[in-house]
C-alpha cells in the first residue's frame, strides 16, 4: 500500500512477516570477512560494466511543478515521543543473531553504495546488507561522488527505495533507517525550500518559525525516502569564532529552549501516525558551543554546575517535546571524552533528563577516540568503553565496517554481553516501527509534488522578514525610496549560495564550480529582489571578492558611488561548515573593510551595509563609516526578496540579535548571562535591534512586590507604535538579581519574550508570568536552589532604557528544588 499524505497506518502485517522471516532462519548471518587491526576492509563490489563518467557532477534534470499549497497538521502541544518498547519488538530482538543485532546498531554513508559512474551499486548494497546486516544509512549521494550535485526528491527516492527493496529481500529482511542532515529545510534535496539558518530563526524571537522550518524539512525529507533528520542543533553558541555558530539558536538558554521545543514539534509532530514527519535528533549533547580557542572540536572548559545552568536547558526542552533520538557531541569537555562518558551519556542524558529515545554517535566518533583525541589506545578499546560506559545505541561509523567486526570480537570474547546489544537494538527497531517502516518503508510520490511549494517558500521568506536585524540607522537613511538613485556593491548581493552558507546543497555549500546554477531556479538573490520591489534593474558593481583577496575596479566603484544618492554594500562570508570554517580572528577580511572606507571617505554618499554571515564578524571601521547596518545572517536561498523589501520599507525590521555582537576579539565569548561585575561593552548587545517606527513603552507594573515559590508575579507593560510604519515588536523580559550569596549573579537572564504586531497609533499591553522557581540556580554542589535578594525586572534593557521594576525574591536557601549526581 502506498503512503497517502497525512495517512495513519496499521503496522502489524509487515512486522509479523519480518519476525516470521527471522524465526524461520532466513536472516542468519554469513561469516563476516576477517579484519586486521580493526581497520575497514576494502571490498570490490562494483556492478558497473565500465567506468564512463568523468566524475564531474551534473545537474539533476528532473522537472516538476510544485503544488502551490497543501494541507498539513499544525503545531500541537501534545507530545509524542519514545517510551516503552513494544512486546512484538522485544520478540523480534530475541530472534535476531548477534551479527544482525550489531548490524542494526551500525550506520554507514551512502557513498559506499555507489559505483564509479556515480550510480547505485546493487552489489555493494547486498554486500552491506547480507554480510554486515546494516540497519541504517545516511547522507546524500550529492556529497559522496553521486552523479548529481543536488538530487531531486524523485531521483533521491529512486535510490532510497531501491536500497529498501534490497534490504527487504536480503540479510535480516528489515527496512533500513535513512538519516539526513536536514537542518534548515531538506537542504540536500533539490527544490526543497532552504530556510534561514538556526541563528537567523532565533533572531525572529518567534518560535513558530522554528516549527515551520522543521515541518517543511520533515515533509521534504520523507519525499526523498529518508526518515530521520539530524536536527535541531541545540548547542549554546558562546565563542563566536566557532564555525557552527550559525547552526544554533544563539547564546541564550531560554531562547534556545523555546526554539528547540518548537523545532522538535515541527520535525516530529505526531510521527507515530503522520508519515510526513521524521524522527528529530537533538544535538550535539553536550557543551559543543564553547570551544576553548574557537576552532571546531576544541576542548571545552565548562564547570558542571554551569553546564546544567546554561547548556542543558535546550536539550531538556527538546526531550520534553518528545525528541525520538539524540546525537552525542564531538570532542571533550574538561578533557573528558563525551563519547566515552558515563556521566554525560547515561547519568545526565538518560537518568536526570529522562531521555528514552535512540542515541547515535556523531560521524566516526568512536574510532576518533583512537585516531584523533587519543582517549583510547585503539579502536577496540574505544568501542568497548563506549558500549560499557554509555547508553549509545548506534555508531555512525560512516566509512567502513570496523564497528561491526570489533563488536563481533567483543561479544565473542565475552567483553560485551548480548543483553547490552538487545537494549540498543530494541530502541532502534522501536524507532523504525514508530516511523512506519514496518508498514511501508518507501517514499510517497505524492509528497514530491509538494517539494518547493510556494507555501513553503513564503514560510521561509516570512522568517527572513522577521529575522533581519537593523543594527544602525543614522539619520533614517533607511528605508530606501524607490526613486532613490542607489548603487549596489558587494559579492553577497548577487549570490544565492552565499545567502545559504554551509549545509546547503552540499555539506560545505555549493562549490565555486557549482555557483548559483546548481539551484536551477529554486532561489533568488538580493539584486533580483530589488528588481522585483522597484520594477527596475539595479546598478551593480562587485567591488570586492567574497574572500577579501582584492578590491575590484575600486576607482570606478568610488566614481559611481559619488553620483548615487545612496550605496548598498553587501559583505559577509564564503560558505563553510565545521572545520572548513575555522578562522583565527573575527574581523572581516581587510579588503571588505577597505571597500566601505573608500566609498565613505571619498564620497558624501551614505553607505548601507548588509551583512550576510554565519557569525558576528568584526566590523572594524565599518561600524563608524556605515550610516546603516543590516545583519541578514544566513537567510537561505529565498532571502533576496524579503531583504529587498526591508531595504525599501515594505516591511519594517523586527529581528533581534540572538547573540552578543562583539566589538573586539577579546569579546568573542561575551554573553548576556556572564557575571554582572565584568564589563559588557559589545558592539551591540544580545536582544538588540531597531525598526523603522517610533516604539515607546510604559513603565513596568508588577502584580505583587514579593516573588516566592508557588506565588508567581505578573509583569505587565504597554507598548505603543507612534509610526510611521506598521511594526512587529519583540517584547523581551529580563531579570537581574542584585546579589546572590556566594555566587556572582548574571548580568541579565532572558525570562520571556513575545512578538506583537502594531498598526500605527496602536497600543498593546503585554503580560508575562514570572516564577520564583525559574530564579533558582545550580550551585557547585549540583543543587538547584534559590538565594533571596532584590531582583530587577527589565524590558528590552539595551533598547528601551529604564523600563524596569524591582521585586523581592524570597525563599529558603537551604531548600533544594533539584539535585544532580556527578
Amino acid at each position: 500500500m502506498r503512503i497517502a499524505l497525512l495517512g495513519i497506518y496499521t503496522e502489524a502485517l509487515f512486522l509479523v512477516s519480518a519476525i516470521t522471516a527471522v524465526a524461520m532462519g532466513l536472516a542468519e548471518a554469513a561469516d563476516p570477512p576477517v579484519f586486521g587491526s580493526g581497520a575497514g576492509v576494502v571490498v570490490n563490489t562494483s556492478n558497473a560494466t565500465s567506468c564512463t563518467w568523468d566524475g564531474v557532477q551534473e545537474l539533476d534534470d528532473e522537472v516538476w511543478k510544485p503544488a502551490a499549497s497543501y494541507a498539513f497538521r499544525g503545531r500541537s502541544n501534545e507530545t509524542q515521543g519514545p517510551g516503552n518498547i513494544d512486546r512484538d519488538i522485544m520478540h523480534m530482538v530475541r530472534r535476531l543473531s548477534v551479527t544482525e543485532k550489531i548490524g542494526q546498531m551500525t550506520q554507514v554513508q551512502v557513498g559506499l553504495l555507489l559505483d564509479c559512474n556515480g550510480e547505485l551499486n546493487e552489489t555493494a548494497v547486498k554486500h552491506w546488507i547480507n554480510t554486515w546486516k546494516i540497519g541504517s544509512f545516511l547522507e546524500s549521494p550529492g556529497n559522496h561522488n553521486g552523479r548529481y550535485s543536488w538530487y531531486s526528491p524523485q531521483k533521491f527516492s529512486e535510490l532510497t527505495d531501491a536500497v529498501q527493496r534490497i534490504a527487504l529481500e536480503n540479510g535480516p529482511k528489515i527496512p533500513v533507517l535513512w538519516g539526513l542532515d536536514s537542518v534548515r529545510g531538506a537542504n540536500y534535496v533539490k527544490g526543497a525550500t532552504i530556510f534561514p539558518a538556526g541563528i537567523a530563526t532565533a533572531a525572529t524571537f518567534d518560535a513558530d518559525h522554528a516549527f515551520a522550518a522543521g515541518r517543511v524539512a520533515s515533509k521534504d525529507s520523507r519525499a526523498a525516502g529518508t526518515h530521520w533528520a539530524f536536527a535541531p542543533v541545540l548547542d549554546i553558541a558562546v565563542n563566536k569564532l566557532w564555525s557552527r555558530t550559525y547552526e544554533n539558536f544563539g547564546e541564550d538558554p531560554f531562547l534556545s529552549a523555546q526554539m528547540g521545543r518548537a523545532s522538535v514539534q515541527g520535525y516530529q509532530g505526531d510521527y507515530k501516525s503522520d508519515r510526513t514527519r521524521v524522527a528529530a535528533c537533538l544535538k550535539h549533547f553536550i557543551g559543543y558551543g564553547y570551544p576553548f580557542d574557537g576552532s571546531d572540536r576544541a576542548n571545552r572548559h565548562i564547570a558542571a554546575h554551569e553546564l546544567l545552568e546554561y547548556y542543558v536547558p535546550p536539550f531538556r526542552a527538546a526531550i520534553e517535546a518528545g525528541s525520538a533520538t539524540a546525537m552525542e557531541s564531538y570532542g571533550v569537555v574538561n578533557g573528558e571524552a563525551i563519547m566515552l562518558s558515563h556521566y554525560y551519556l547515561t547519568q545526565l542524558l538518560r537518568k536526570q533528563l529522562g531521555f528514552e529515545g535512540m542515541l547515535v554517535t556523531d560521524w566516526g566518533e568512536i574510532n576518533s577516540q583512537d585516531t584523533l583525541y587519543r582517549t583510547a589506545k585503539n579502536v577496540e578499546e574505544a568501542t568497548k568503553l563506549a558500549l560499557q560506559q554509555t547508553s549509545v545505541d548506534m555508531s555512525m561509523v560512516a566509512d567502513d565496517a570496523s564497528f561491526g567486526q570489533t563488536m563481533l570480537d567483543l561479544v565473542a570474547n565475552g567483553t560485551l554481553s548480548e543483553e547490552r546489544l538487545d537494549e540498543s537494538v530494541a530502541r532502534v527497531l522501536q524507532l523504525k516501527k514508530d516511523l512506519g517502516l514496518f508498514t511501508d518503508p518507501f517514499a510517497d510520490p505524492q509528497l514530491a509534488t509538494t517539494v518547493g511549494s510556494l507555501q513553503d517558500v513564503n514560510a521561509a521568506r516570512d522568517a527572513v522578514r522577521e529575522s533581519v536585524t537593523l543594527l544602525k540607522n543614522e539619520n533614517n537613511v533607511l528605508p530606501l525610496k524607490v526613486n532613490d538613485k542607489v548603487l549596489f556593491v558587494g559579492p553577497t548581493l548577487d549570490s544565492t549560495r552565499l545567502m545559504g552558507g554551509g549545509w546547503n546543497v552540499h555539506w560545505q555549500g555549493p562549490s565555486n564550480e557549482d555557483g548559483d546554477a546548481v539551484y536551477q531556479g529554486f532561489g533568488d538573490t538580493i539584486l533580483r529582489g530589488v528588481r522585483q520591489v522597484t520594477g527596475k534593474a539595479p546598478k551593480y558593481m562587485q567591488g570586492v571578492d567574497i574572500d577579501g583577496e582584492a578590491l575590484i575596479d575600486i576607482d570606478n566603484v568610488v566614481r559611481a558611488a559619488s553620483k548615487a544618492d545612496k550605496v548598498v554594500v553587501g559583505l559577509g562570508e564564503h560558505t563553510y561548515a565545521e572545520n572548513g570554517g575555522n578562522i583565527g580572528q573575527l574581523l572581516l577580511p581587510e579588503k571588505h573593510i577597505e571597500l566601505v572606507s573608500a566609498i565613505a571617505n571619498q564620497t558624501n554618499t551614505p553607505v548601507v551595509v548588509v551583512l550576510v554571515q554565519g557569525r558576528p564578524r568584526g566590523l572594524g571601521t565599518i561600524a563608524q563609516n556605515a550610516a546603516a547596518i543590516l545583519n541578514a545572517y544566513l537567510p537561505g536561498a529565498y532571502g533576496g526578496l524579503p531583504i529587498a523589501e526591508l531595504l525599501y520599507g515594505r516591511v519594517s525590521p523586527s529581528g533581534r540579535l540572538p547573540t552578543t555582537y562583539p566589538a573586539t576579539e577579546a569579546q568573542a565569548s561575551a554573553t548576556i548571562w556572564q557575571s554582572s561585575y565584568g564589563e559588557y561593552a559589545p558592539q551591540w548587545a544580545f536582544g538588540y535591534g531597531l525598526g523603522y517606527s517610533n516604539i515607546t513603552y510604559s513603565n513596568v507594573t508588577l502584580s505583587h512586590s514579593d516573588l516566592q515559590m508557588g506565588a508567581p508575579v505578573t509583569v505587565s507593560v504597554t507598548v505603543t507604535n507612534h509610526g510611521p510604519h506598521v511594526q512587529k515588536e519583540v517584547v523581551q523580559l529580563y531579570t537581574h538579581q542584585q546579589y546572590r550569596m556566594g555566587y556572582a549573579p548574571e548580568l541579565f537572564r532572558l525570562r520571556g519574550f513575545t512578538k506583537v504586531n502594531l498598526n500605527v497609533g496602536a497600543s498593546e499591553t503585554v503580560s508575562f508570568v514570572l516564577t520564583a522557581e525559574e530564579m533558582a540556580f545550580w550551585d557547585r554542589k549540583l543543587r538547584r536552589r534559590i538565594e533571596p535578594a532584590p531582583v530587577t525586572v527589565a524590558i528590552n534593557p539595551f533598547i528601551q532604557k529604564d523600563i524596569s521594576a524591582v521585586v523581592q525574591l524570597r525563599g529558603d536557601p537551604g531548600y533544594v528544588l533539584e539535585e544532580a549526581d556527578y
